[in-house]
């Protein structure tokens, strides 16, 4: 099989170049545009999303070795969480080579965190297949780079911390209100406003409510520590 200009820039960019390309082309093609001759990536995202589990516990495994399960699991989450996965799909423009049905193009299919996320787990599992799990494994490190050296920091959850740091003065939890809302209806852009009892409040603005409302308790967060 041969692959167009995009798929093999697209290679370029992965960093790995496929001896079955029908496994590159399976996973950047969404359901929506499966057909009786054309196979979709569920079932690649479905492996990849295992295989990125596994690599990424032994990771954290190794690079801290007396971590506690309650220690590496929210570490584990941060990294496999599809919000995640949609960064480092971005990363390498993983959205300009899907393969998308009418429909989801119409409605910005190419930005949309679930099918970027499902797209780079189809790739990892392509990989898995097309060359091992030392070659998937190479893949995941390098893509996720310095995240993984870095994840308690994602691994913290702003809205829980802003809420514990809240109870802990007695006062009531955080409230969080939507300031504005721009963009069309299939990308919206959302500016979330969390505010403590005290006056204190923070903004930010993100392409869902719950990731806007994450960032505002942190920015709040950071403001708070700034001044105590």
């Amino acid at each position: 099989m041969k692959l167009s200009a995009e798929l093999r820039s697209f290679q370029d960019r992965l960093g790995h170049i496929f001896k079955r390309p029908e496994l590159l082309s399976q996973a950047v093609t969404h359901a929506s545009m499966s057909s009786a001759n054309r196979d979709d990536n569920q079932r690649l995202e479905f492996l990849g999303d295992r295989v990125l589990g596994l690599v990424m516990a032994e990771a954290l495994l190794t690079l801290d070795k007396g971590a506690t399960e309650g220690q590496l699991a929210p570490r584990f989450n941060a990294l496999v969480r599809k919000e995640t996965c949609a960064d480092v799909a971005r990363q390498i423009d993983l959205g300009a080579v899907l393969r998308l049905g009418r429909s989801e193009m119409l409605s910005g299919g190419r930005r949309k965190q679930a099918l970027l996320g499902d797209g780079i787990e189809a790739v990892i599992a392509a990989v898995y297949l097309d060359a091992g799990f030392e070659a998937a494994r190479d893949l995941i490190l390098m893509l996720w780079g310095k995240r993984v050296h870095e994840v308690d920091k994602d691994a913290r959850d702003p809205k829980t911390a802003l809420q514990e740091w809240a109870q802990a003065r007695g006062l009531a939890p955080p409230t969080y209100l939507e300031v504005a809302r721009a963009g069309p209806d299939h990308a919206p852009v959302f500016t979330i406003a969390a505010k403590l009892q005290t006056g204190e409040s923070q903004q930010a603005t993100a392409g869902s409510k719950r990731q806007a409302e994450q960032a505002a308790a942190g920015n709040l967060l950071a403001e708070l520590e700034k001044s105590s």
